[in-house]
């Protein structure tokens, strides 16, 4: 596993390129474990998936809530 350092810069570059893909800007190439890959519109839940996976690495929550029942059922 990457250091937190990394792990973080990873994660900045990743969600800014989310940003850029889901406003329409671009398609995206980022680098892991020295691989390249391109996301496009068609991919963007990969690349959520990616982001949510360095969160979880930095014990961070992902922004996802289990759901759970109101009335005990």
């Amino acid at each position: 596993m990457a250091d937190a350092a990394t792990l973080e810069a990873r994660l900045a570059e990743a969600e800014e390129e989310l940003h850029l893909l889901s406003t329409g800007k671009k398609e995206v190439s980022i680098g892991r474990d020295g691989k390249s890959v391109t996301y496009k519109q068609v991919r963007i839940g990969e690349l959520r998936q990616y982001i949510a996976d360095l969160k979880r690495q930095l014990g961070r929550p992902s922004g996802r809530r289990a759901i759970t029942p109101l009335f005990g059922g």
